[in-house]
């Protein structure tokens, strides 16, 4: 009795053996901290997962400790990486319409980011990643606004004559068609340009603002409100080959926990742009308001700077651009 009751624990020892080494492990690469929002987003989706129970573990690689931050993309395409979080616009060289999720004007505050992010505009995106084997879990964008060191910029003409740095190709055709001169850096070294004269204007993500301490060198600073022009479309991708090849239970599971994280990501971005405003308040830095006509004269310069250049070096970039428009 002895001997089948051990022959009976070996065998139930053997089959969980067996049941762990089915288990998936997936690789999920990102350029932050694991203090920032993206990184939270990921390890909701990490940790509802695993909760689920589904033999599913995903194993986050952050700070840029798998792939460069502009080099995830690719291997992501190719199924060398399973899952990663990235401003989508990183990989315009290779699908040139994602330069759109990174356009002046193009999003008006979070919820109309929500909006476009389950619009046909956002399917034709879709559509693009799939020629890519890649698939989109989470949707999100993240807000900036513009510092001035001396001033505070709200309406085009305030730019002009300012040598200012913006965050991204776009915004630099745009400011400088607002007259401004444009000096192009990482946002890591907006502080030490201000510091030292060599900028008297900045924009950047709300985030960016607060983590190099910006409040230190500026006048005033016009945060993203009921409407800003910088929205950065920031998702989190997976290669779409590696979801077909799970189960049924671990795709449900993932899923579920990617809906949990992308609620959890446009409140966070809310309250990102409030915190801003708060620590800026604290550090005495005027704080300005971009009204709706504001928004309008900056997206006016947009269609004739930035929107005509996409639509001139993208095959079907009018059609993009007006799904996007076409979002109220």
């Amino acid at each position: 009795m002895k001997t089948t009751f051990k022959a009976a624990l070996a065998a139930a020892a053997f089959a969980a053996v067996g049941h762990a080494a089915q288990a998936t492990e997936l690789r999920l690469s990102h350029q932050w901290s694991n203090q920032d929002v993206r990184h939270q987003v990921a390890q909701i989706v990490a940790d509802e997962v695993a909760a689920a129970g589904v033999d599913l573990d995903i194993k986050i690689f952050g700070s840029q400790s798998l792939f460069k931050a502009r080099e995830q993309y690719k291997p992501l395409s190719r199924g060398q990486l399973d899952m990663t979080v990235l401003p989508l616009s990183y990989a315009g060289g290779q699908q040139p319409a994602y330069n759109l999720t990174l356009m002046p004007g193009l999003v008006k505050n979070h919820d109309h980011a929500a909006r476009l992010s389950a619009s046909p505009f956002m399917d034709a995106l879709k559509a693009k990643m799939a020629e890519d084997d890649v698939i989109v879990l989470v949707h999100g964008y993240l807000a900036g606004g513009f510092a001035g060191k001396d001033k505070c910029i709200t309406k085009p003409e305030d730019v002009a004559g300012l040598q200012t740095r913006a965050a991204g190709k776009a915004f630099e055709q745009m400011l400088a068609g607002a007259g401004a001169s444009i000096a192009s850096m990482a946002s890591s070294e907006i502080y030490n340009a201000l510091q030292t004269g060599v900028l008297q204007a900045a924009n950047t993500s709300s985030s960016s603002f607060v983590s190099y301490r910006v409040y230190e060198q500026v006048a005033c600073y016009t945060p993203a409100g009921d409407v800003a022009l910088w929205f950065m479309y920031q998702p989190l991708l997976m290669n779409k080959s590696t979801f077909d090849g799970l189960s049924a239970e671990q795709q449900a599971a993932l899923l579920a926990a990617s809906e949990k994280a992308q609620a959890f990501y446009l409140e966070e971005a809310k309250k990102q742009d409030a915190e801003s405003v708060e620590v800026f308040k604290q550090a005495g830095v005027e704080i300005a308001q971009m009204s709706p006509e504001d928004f309008d004269a900056w997206r006016a310069i947009a269609q004739e700077t930035s929107y005509a250049k996409f639509v001139e070096d993208v095959p079907d970039g009018q059609a993009l651009l007006d799904m996007a428009l076409a979002v109220e």
